[in-house]
């Protein structure tokens, strides 16, 4: 049980693996703030167009509308004076912008609550979120259930041969593992193509 702050803004990060429920979650905690009348933006990367261009859409198909945006300055010109909480999933698509973008929300008084990947596919941290947790008041680390054996799991396995850190998808493309059943991926070359997705 998490004390809430009065009179301040603060940062909430839900994190783990693919399948884990964190968009659920987040969605969830959005829905509350509703139903408290509260004013409520929410976000997500433009580049998540798994279940729905517009809507936060969890795994299980629940969903919220939000505005797609391309990264921290954009997130930052589209809250309202008026918004109490934002909102944001995928928040690891985002870049490192986002980071600082979240601290100056929560400096003036917003409750920010982000749901996103901790590790990539290879099991590394994907940032900006080792980042986003060192400055965030609340973290709630979610977990799955491996495919392979059933115990709670923290990895997502990408189960498709598709190079490139960032490969948006679903169950086609990845699955929950333990850290028993997880197979790292080897380490990309040097002439292993990345995608630039921040400018």
């Amino acid at each position: 049980m998490h004390l809430t702050p009065s009179n301040s803004g603060w940062i909430e990060v839900i994190c783990g693996s693919m399948f884990s429920g964190k968009t659920e979650e987040l969605i969830r905690r959005l829905k509350r703030a509703q139903i408290a009348r509260q004013r409520v933006q929410v976000f997500k990367p433009r580049l998540d167009r798994r279940y729905d261009e517009v809507h936060v859409v969890s795994h299980s198909l629940q969903k919220l509308v939000s505005e797609p945006i391309d990264g921290a300055d954009e997130l930052l010109e589209k809250v309202l004076p008026q918004t109490q909480v934002v909102g944001i999933d995928e928040v690891q698509f985002l870049g490192p912008g986002i980071v600082p973008a979240a601290q100056t929300l929560a400096n003036r008084g917003l409750r920010v609550i982000c749901a996103g990947l901790d590790q990539d596919y290879r099991g590394h941290p994907f940032e900006p979120m080792p980042s986003l947790l060192a400055v965030a008041e609340f973290i709630d680390k979610e977990l799955a259930i491996c495919v392979v054996c059933g115990n709670p799991a923290n990895k997502s396995q990408r189960i498709v041969d598709v190079p490139g850190r960032v490969v948006v998808g679903g169950l086609g493309e990845y699955e929950p593992r333990c850290r028993r059943c997880f197979v790292p991926v080897p380490e990309p070359t040097e002439t292993e193509e990345q995608p630039a997705l921040f400018k």
